[in-house]
């Protein structure tokens, strides 16, 4: 699209939305990188989803006078309705204070973390989602001895928003830039679940705010997300009350309602703007 862009030699206001840095392709960005940056220097305006983000990347940091911060966010009507009786079915099956963890099985998600943090919890952890290292974290649980944690798969909508009802909070383990966002913490969030994280200067901890939210942790510690687990488990009041303010959060902060004005309010000002 970079390619496109300077080929069709486009004369409008431009609008990029920056969502991550390049992490793991080190190499390849070196080749890169020269093009990237005058593409980059070309738009009129740069959004980065999370001030987080936008603080904390040294690409982002070369053009601050032209970049913009609008949250991603999402539809709570968009979502199927929620059984009840549903949200009882997971809830018998994994009981009343079981965690939940919902994305694309990639290694930046820290879930060979979460694993280790599993051993001698005394909870369940439910993991919803396929992908890449599947196979491997099952091989690696298998191995380790770890029976409370359980791999679902992939579930309809239904099911999943019943399952996120259902849980006592999301976990987020996350260690990697290459999580950018974090749209299933956001949906943890909307869903008045507290929440754990992991610091790692992006838009996890603009979603998750500590102590307020849920509980942030050093990112590869799972000593330290093993006990804010089983923290929350032991605070009932405190963690109910953390969910209630990650909800507050979202209804502030990252309604698709919200995103939709701001980008409408960047293109108008770039419409009426000079030239």
């Amino acid at each position: 699209m970079d390619l496109v862009h300077f080929a069709c030699r486009i004369k409008k206001p431009t609008v990029v939305t920056y969502h991550s840095d390049i992490i793991r392709q080190k190499y390849l960005l070196k080749i890169y990188r020269p093009f990237m940056r005058r593409f980059l220097g070309a738009m009129d305006r740069i959004v980065a989803t999370s001030p987080n983000y936008f603080a904390t990347s040294d690409e982002l940091a070369r053009y601050k006078d032209k970049v913009s911060v609008i949250p991603i966010g999402i539809d709570e009507d968009s979502y199927p309705a929620c059984l009840d009786e549903k949200v009882q079915a997971w809830r018998k099956q994994f009981g009343p204070t079981f965690f939940a963890f919902v994305g694309v099985l990639r290694y930046y998600k820290g879930l060979h973390i979460l694993l280790e943090a599993a051993k001698n919890l005394d909870c369940q952890i439910v993991i919803v989602g396929a992908g890449p290292i599947e196979q491997s974290l099952k091989t690696k649980a298998a191995q380790s001895g770890v029976t409370n944690v359980h791999f679902l798969g992939f579930l309809p909508d239904e099911e999943k928003v019943a399952l996120l009802h259902a849980c006592y909070g999301v976990v987020f383990p996350s260690h990697l830039r290459s999580e950018a966002f974090g749209i299933s913490l956001l949906e943890g969030a909307m869903f008045g679940k507290p929440l754990i994280s992991s610091e790692i200067g992006t838009g996890t901890t603009f979603i998750n705010i500590a102590n307020e939210t849920g509980l942030v942790v050093p990112p590869s510690d799972p000593i330290a997300l093993r006990r804010a687990m089983q923290w929350l488990c032991e605070n009932p009041k405190r963690a109910s009350e953390m969910g209630a303010q990650a909800l507050k959060r979202y209804r502030e902060h990252f309604t698709a309602e919200k995103m939709v004005n701001a980008y409408a309010q960047m293109y108008r000002e770039l419409m009426d703007g000079p030239g």
